[in-house]
């Protein structure tokens, strides 16, 4: 057979997908932000949906051949609002940024005051100047956050909301470490008419498995979220809300056609699958995901690791903050730990300046794939061995893949597979 320069080009990125595959199949999964699909949902996601288009709402939609796409949409809005106790939901967003985008839309005009926890403060890149609220115009405002606890300053938060009247206040974190006082600002937040608005990116698992806490009975208008973190599902977004009508068709607008056309069917009707199967399985995922960051936290902090929030027990969700300037720094930490097959990221920590963001002084870990996998107690602290040893310049490599060897399938799921097996289809 002749050379064929193109499907050269193309086998060689499949060859790149494949050594991919085999280095997270090799490696200890610890970025906060990723997970595993089920094989049901990995059937939606790559399933004829994935083909399509919709646009709009079931039963006005743009294109034809949508009639079972709006049966699946309804249902898998049923399915989300029954999870999350909801009264409305959004399954459309493609991912929990622009969800973010949407609500950004539905709720400030530019010039509005909006009030955000600050990025060394652990808040997500959407909510700063130069993301999603910024590129509206918004003023942004910063709650007061007590580094120490790794908690927002209730009374300091208060006092800035009744002295600026934000027209929202939008809680929500990248490194979320423990419940945002929604209660505690709920009456304060309602007194000057501020729409509260919870980003559940990263914790949205944990809320589905009632745990961390329950953001829309606690006083939120709306949540957003990405389908992917703690939430095992598609790379998709989500909004919920217990709100009027008037402020959901807002939101509905800015979704369609504020920020998208075509919301990609496949991965939501993987959303719609990952919800059925946290209905079943995510009260137990999400309290061994909160189980597992505790004793890997608790773990480190014996080898002598400044794990943040220690007075607090480190953590409330899936996620360790940890202070490794004495170690070289965020940067060189993840990136000699990752020539050792443990996989996590430099992150910044309260103190740190913005021009810190690419050699910032900390590191971010997350426990919800590696529990996605089975992993508990006894491997926490394998793995905070692991890591002890790898910064200390011992080769921990084999034992990394060796430790990952009886760590391969997929749990809290409906039926069984090997998350890190690479799917064969071209011939």
């Amino acid at each position: 057979m002749s050379f064929n320069p193109s499907l050269n080009d193309a086998l060689w990125i499949r060859q790149k997908a494949m050594e991919h595959t085999e280095l997270f199949r090799n490696s200890i999964p610890l970025i906060a932000s990723e997970n595993l699909m089920s094989p049901l949902t990995k059937e939606m996601v790559i399933s004829d949906f994935n083909n399509r288009y919709a646009e709009g709402l079931p039963g006005h939609r743009y294109y034809q051949g949508n009639g079972i796409v709006d049966e699946v949409e309804i249902r898998v809005e049923e399915l989300v609002k029954k999870l999350f106790n909801s009264k409305q939901a959004d399954v459309r967003p493609i991912s929990g940024t622009n969800a973010n985008q949407a609500l950004v839309f539905a709720f400030l005009k530019p010039g509005d005051k909006i009030l955000t926890p600050s990025l060394d403060s652990g808040a997500h890149i959407s909510s700063a100047e130069f993301g999603a609220v910024g590129m509206r115009g918004s003023d942004i405002k910063n709650m007061v956050f007590d580094p120490e606890n790794m908690k927002l300053d209730v009374d300091g938060t208060r006092k800035v909301i009744l002295q600026e009247k934000p027209k929202v206040a939008l809680f929500g974190f990248s490194v979320f470490l423990f419940p945002a006082p929604i209660k505690e600002l709920k009456d304060a937040l309602n007194e000057v008419g501020s729409t509260i608005w919870y980003d559940g990116a990263h914790v949205l698992g944990l809320i589905a498995g009632k745990r961390f806490q329950d953001p829309l009975r606690e006083g939120a208008d709306v949540i957003s979220g990405s389908t992917h973190k703690t939430f095992p599902g598609p790379q998709h977004g989500v909004i919920l809300g217990n709100t009027d009508d008037e402020r959901w068709k807002k939101v509905r607008r800015g979704v369609f056609p504020g920020v998208i056309s075509n919301h990609h069917i496949g991965a939501m009707a993987g959303l719609g699958v990952t919800a059925a199967e946290m209905v079943e399985f995510g009260r137990d995922y999400a309290n061994a995901i909160i189980n597992n960051a505790k004793l890997l936290g608790a773990e480190l902090y014996s080898r002598g690791f400044n794990v943040l929030a220690e007075k607090s027990g480190f953590t409330e969700s899936h996620t360790l903050l940890i202070d490794v300037k004495n170690k070289g720094g965020g940067k060189q930490v993840a990136e000699e730990l990752e020539k050792n097959n443990i996989i996590l990221n430099k992150n910044m920590i309260p103190g740190d300046v913005n021009t810190k963001a690419q050699n910032p002084s900390g590191i971010r870990i997350g426990t919800q794939e590696a529990t996605r996998i089975g992993m508990g107690k006894s491997e926490m602290s394998h793995i905070a061995d692991l890591i002890d040893r790898a910064l200390k310049g011992i080769n921990v490599k084999d034992e990394v893949t060796e430790l990952k060897r009886g760590f391969q399938e997929v749990k809290y799921c409906f039926g069984k597979e090997r998350g890190y097996d690479f799917v064969e289809l071209y011939r």
